[in-house]
């Protein structure tokens, strides 16, 4: 009989102890691993499908990888200051590509307002604190299209049609512009090369 209280005992602590440690993990923590896991996916997709429907899903891993390998061949591409690190990388259309291999996320916002392009070479600046600060240093030489905005039924991801391609938007931009499917949309994409996203510039209501 003591025997049988004892081990009702140590089960009714484990649950306990279980919820404590989940306790821990935090909902910023669990949102940043789903985006990291997301990232990684879309690489491997990219990778195994090869050339996708988007327009030119190759030349723009192409392009990006060109440009690390540009920053990576010059000095002070990862420096240390102080309290401050200072990283160089490339946009690849929703955060930046280090020159230390390393995946940044680059707030939508931003993206956003500033009309980053993928290839744009940008400076993170990490200071003692933690935060995060972006500067466009070198942006890529752009060309502007007219197209209609759609968006896919299941993901909800915006797409700028045009020519026959699709180009994915960031969210941000399109309801900036409170655009809807059907909408025209003016868009920006690098001059040459192939891109997954593209960045809004304008958008007509239809």
């Amino acid at each position: 009989m003591f025997g049988f209280f004892s081990k009702k005992k140590k089960t009714a602590v484990a649950p306990k102890q279980a919820v404590t440690e989940i306790e821990k993990i935090t909902a910023k923590e669990i949102l940043s691993a789903l985006n990291q896991m997301q990232k990684e996916l879309d690489r491997l997709k990219l990778a195994v499908v090869g050339a996708s429907s988007d327009a030119g899903a190759v030349g723009d891993v192409d392009r990006i990888e060109r440009s690390l390998g540009q920053i990576r061949a010059r000095q002070g591409a990862v420096q240390k200051s102080g309290t401050e690190k200072m990283i160089e990388g490339v946009f690849d259309g929703q955060g930046m590509v280090g020159a230390d291999g390393e995946q940044y996320d680059v707030p939508a916002n931003y993206a956003s307002k500033s009309k980053l392009v993928e290839g744009d070479i940008l400076k993170l600046t990490i200071n003692n604190l933690g935060a995060f600060v972006y500067k466009q240093i070198k942006p890529i030489e752009r060309l502007r299209k007219a197209g209609e905005l759609d968006q896919d039924a299941q993901s909800l991801q915006y797409y700028a049609l045009a020519d026959g391609k699709k180009w994915k938007l960031l969210t941000a931009s399109v309801t900036y512009f409170r655009g809807e499917p059907g909408d025209e949309v003016y868009f920006l994409v690098p001059a040459e090369g192939g891109s997954r996203w593209a960045a809004v510039d304008n958008i007509i209501k239809a």
